[in-house]
């Protein structure tokens, strides 16, 4: 189906409305079908997921192998990892009919309670945290189905990084086990998180070392993104300059979602036969900011006053660097450096805030503007 606005912010339509990543593309189809597990990496909403359905979406893999893709960034341990890849693998067999996901309820026995069919023979979901009861045997079953599925099998896996939170021992160890003797299944493990994800598969230590094909995920480049975007306005008799194009890929530094969003805002904005300029940026800025203001308000309130204070200080900086320097903490009031660093450590546990190589921002970019005009 058509989309309404062609600029989409969530999910994935088709080819059409998926901007370039042709290099990126190539790149991962060939390391998935020559054999090659990958780990993809990159700053959150650079599009990492977008790139994985669109390669999903080739041919070359639709029709040969059974794809499923999990985000486990809200799991907290083996088991909601477990759920979230048995409900995708359940999901994700039913356009390949019943032999499909019945080969799956019959060799993953410890969950066959929680999948019943309906009048049509489609398999429903019921299972609950609780229908798990014993997590390493449950995995044992979903790795014996991927190796004996009819077709090959690619699992990709979002924001892998959390597992090494997890309170589960060894659990990177076990999983490492299975994938180096799963013959029948590539995996994709993508994350944002860009140190923990190089200590995973890049130090001799851990049990991931040297077992995958490393990716970097940058961003799409400025004179795509203006061939795309001027493709898309021309079809639906709008225009946009080619400077707004630049001045927003600018203003958010390429990322993905942002470049999006903002694009999507201006078409909404942009009547047939009228010409979207630079001066309906700021404007469409303010649309998209205000739209969340009950949330960012309410994020504000509940923060401690600590967490608050060091929040407000990086969001009026913008690239905050040196956080817990004597320059930083008098130019922002804070109050001494063993606080900054305790309110550090919570906002990045959270996600309020990003930090590489000791320079830190507000991930939300929007909550960011907004939380420098109002506080």
């Amino acid at each position: 189906m058509k989309p309404i606005n062609p600029f989409i912010t969530s999910g994935y339509i088709s080819s059409e409305y998926f901007c370039d990543r042709e290099i990126e593309t190539g790149q991962l189809l060939t390391e998935l079908i020559n054999g090659n597990d990958v780990a993809l990496i990159s700053t959150r909403r650079m599009g990492k997921t977008g790139l994985i359905k669109h390669v999903f979406n080739d041919q070359r893999i639709s029709k040969a192998y059974y794809t499923f893709f999990i985000d486990i960034y809200a799991t907290k341990s083996l088991r909601e990892f477990i759920f979230a890849l048995s409900k995708e693998i359940v999901d994700g067999l039913k356009p390949f009919g019943r032999k499909a996901y019945e080969t799956f309820v019959s060799t993953v026995k410890s969950l066959q309670a929680g999948i019943s069919f309906d009048v049509s023979g489609i398999p429903n979901f019921h299972l609950s945290l609780s229908d798990i009861q014993n997590e390493k045997a449950t995995l044992d079953e979903i790795f014996h189905f991927i190796e004996k599925a009819e077709k090959r099998c690619i699992i990709a896996i979002d924001e892998f990084q959390q597992i090494a939170s997890y309170p589960d021992k060894n659990i990177e160890a076990i999983l490492r086990t299975h994938v180096q003797h799963c013959n029948n299944g590539r995996f994709i493990f993508a994350g944002s998180q860009r140190h923990i994800m190089g200590n995973m598969f890049l130090s001799a230590s851990r049990p991931f070392y040297q077992s995958v094909s490393m990716m970097q995920l940058g961003p799409i480049s400025m004179e795509h993104y203006i061939a795309f975007a001027q493709k898309h306005f021309d079809k639906s008799d709008k225009t946009i300059t080619r400077e707004a194009i630049i001045s927003i890929y600018n203003q958010f530094e390429g990322i993905t979602w942002y470049v999006q969003k903002l694009l999507n805002t201006l078409f909404s904005n942009t009547p047939k036969g009228g010409t979207c300029s630079e001066n309906m940026i700021a404007p469409a800025i303010d649309q998209i900011i205000n739209s969340f203001r009950y949330v960012y308000a309410e994020t504000m309130f509940r923060l401690p006053e600590k967490q608050k204070e060091l929040l407000i200080a990086i969001a009026k900086a913008g690239k905050a660097e040196r956080l817990k320097s004597a320059e930083f903490i008098s130019k922002y009031k804070l109050s001494s450096a063993s606080s900054v660093q305790s309110a550090q450590r919570v906002l990045l546990e959270k996600d309020y805030i990003t930090g590489e190589n000791d320079v830190f921002g507000i991930y939300d970019r929007f909550f960011g503007m907004w939380i420098a005009e109002n506080w």
